[in-house]
């Protein structure tokens, strides 16, 4: 870090002579990383000297994914002895950390999180509670349980503080799927680093 500091500061000496004004950014590439060097205090009348503030951004800090199910009825070897909802599809998975296979997200750092899913339940006259899970504990819920339509789901949203390695996925808490769940999704991203 003190490496790109005084970096940073040799750029800003180099371009001190410059026309450029006070709030232009110019993003320069080192190392993989991104170094942004802007006018963190500006002067409208462009007397004065400038503080400088610096942001420096992983290239891979971009992390999304959004599951699908495609298909009615779990497969058979999932059962749902453990009561996660499985997805077959997904749609995007920037950074790889959702895997299908278990369809569990991993954090792959330290952040903040947007999450939200929308469980579909068909032709079944009993409620279901779908679940949030983070690291086996269940954060928020959802309910469908309205005994006159013949489709229903269960939708909820959050933001969440996560750290490294942090696991999350969808429980059926209660209920049961069985001839729905088709068109049901999950989806996540990284709001921003921390």
């Amino acid at each position: 870090m003190l490496r790109l500091l005084a970096l940073a500061l040799l750029l800003l000496a180099a371009r001190g002579a410059s026309s450029v004004g006070l709030n232009d950014t110019e993003p320069v590439v080192l190392e993989g990383k991104c170094l942004v060097v802007c006018d963190s205090n500006p002067s409208g009348d462009g007397a004065g000297v400038a503080s400088f503030g610096i942001s420096v951004r992983a290239a891979g800090a971009k992390v999304a994914f959004s599951a699908v199910r495609g298909t009615n009825h779990e497969p058979s070897e999932m059962s749902n002895k453990s009561m996660t909802i499985y997805f077959d599809q997904v749609l995007v998975n920037i950074g790889n950390h959702f895997d299908l296979k278990a369809s569990v997200f991993t954090a792959p750092r330290r952040g903040i999180y947007s999450f939200s899913f929308h469980v579909v339940k068909v032709y079944n006259r009993q409620t279901i509670q779908v679940n949030l899970m983070h690291n086996e504990y269940p954060i928020i819920s959802a309910f469908a349980g309205d005994q006159d339509v013949t489709r229903e789901a269960a939708s909820n949203g959050v933001l969440l503080h996560l750290e490294r390695e942090d696991r999350l996925y969808l429980k059926l808490e209660r209920g049961n799927l069985m001839g729905g769940w088709k068109y049901s999704t999950f989806s996540g991203f990284l709001v921003f680093p921390l």
